[in-house]
């Protein structure tokens, strides 16, 4: 039997363990790969989100997280009211504004 086992091998593995930088060290580089291309892109964006909703005034034209296009007529602290077609008015909250479009798209939508 010893012919499909080589004796040689199994005597010369170390018997130390292996230093603790080189074990940790892929679990670095995926931590590293994740905030790179995960963590840090995402704060940023939600940091351009806050500043956009804070910026908000009457007179800007927004679409809100639910697809509804509509002119800010009054901006309260937490809530906007949006005036989608004549005569309608919907409150929502200021944090589901997703996009301020350019003057003029409300008219022409």
């Amino acid at each position: 039997m010893d012919f499909l086992i080589s004796t040689a091998w199994a005597q010369g593995a170390p018997a130390g363990q292996p230093d603790a930088l080189t074990s940790f060290l892929p679990l670095i580089i995926i931590f590293a790969v994740f905030y790179f291309l995960l963590i840090r892109p995402q704060t940023k964006r939600a940091k351009e989100h806050r500043k956009m909703v804070s910026e908000l005034s009457a007179g800007d034209e927004v679409v809100t997280s639910g697809g509804v296009l509509g002119r800010i007529t009054e901006a309260g602290e937490q809530f906007l009211h949006i005036e989608v077609a004549e005569g309608t008015v919907l409150k929502v909250q200021r944090a589901t504004v997703s996009a301020v479009m350019p003057k003029g798209t409300f008219k022409s939508a």
